[in-house]
């Protein structure tokens, strides 16, 4: 964020976008769903259903209204614990390892349904680091989050990034994947809006998908979508992906 001030002379008047954002709590709730990328000021539908997770959203609805979406380690399909990654004899499907890094969310819309499900909206707000996890409440999980090495997720970025190199690339990645984007659309989305939205809806493996969540800052976060889209880069051992906490 470009501001000049002087350190005996602090803008006081100007008002910190951090002030306006939801609470973050240190004691985070968790999500982990594969796939689910959630981004700082990026929106995300989610259908509630298992009774742990209606447990959590009302617990957080009664609270802070954040919660945390994270990644398994190991890919499962729509978090069902009867499907796991490779080898399900190595992976515990109520309790599965989680990337140490998501992004806490603040609950912006809950319709409860007639069957006792919630639809929910998030809109991401900040990236954590798990510091430890928590006793299980309720059935759903815990963790102590950090969020100090992403408070710049808390601002808006006022120089918006060039989009005409990510609608260049994506035109060729429709044209190779056979997609179909409504071009006329995005071409009209600020930078960084078009950057976190394609790394959300473009399909990206887990692991890339949080490749891109790590990344430092939007112009990291488009450097790797570059790649991804016009060379097929594959995150594995180059750092990309972060270790999982210790249980």
């Amino acid at each position: 964020m470009n501001r000049t001030e002087t350190p005996d002379a602090p803008d006081a008047h100007r008002p910190d976008p951090r002030d306006a954002q939801p609470p973050l709590p240190a004691e985070l709730p968790i999500f982990p769903l594969t796939g689910s990328l959630l981004l700082p000021g990026n929106w995300l539908p989610l259908n509630i259903f298992e009774p742990r997770y209606v447990a959590m959203v009302e617990d957080a609805l009664e609270g802070s209204s954040v919660i945390g979406m994270i990644q398994p380690v190991v890919p499962r399909k729509d978090n069902n614990p009867g499907s796991v990654g490779p080898d399900p004899l190595l992976v515990d499907p109520e309790h599965p390892d989680v990337y140490s890094i998501g992004c806490a969310g603040h609950i912006e819309r809950c319709e409860p349904q007639d069957d006792g499900r919630y639809l929910i909206l998030l809109k991401g707000v900040c990236r954590f680091r798990v510091e430890a996890e928590l006793e299980n409440h309720r059935g759903y999980r815990r963790v102590r989050a950090d969020y100090g090495e992403f408070r710049d997720d808390l601002e808006e970025p006022e120089t918006l990034l060039d989009p005409d190199p990510i609608l260049h690339a994506l035109r060729e990645f429709a044209r190779t994947r056979e997609l179909e984007f409504d071009l006329q659309r995005l071409e009209t989305l600020p930078g960084v809006t078009l950057l976190n939205g394609l790394a959300v809806a473009l399909p990206f493996t887990p692991g890339e998908k949080q490749a891109l969540l790590e990344a430092d800052g939007p112009d990291a976060r488009r450097d790797l979508l570059l790649s991804l889209m016009g060379m097929g880069f594959t995150p594995g051992d180059e750092g990309l992906r972060s270790a999982p906490p210790v249980n």
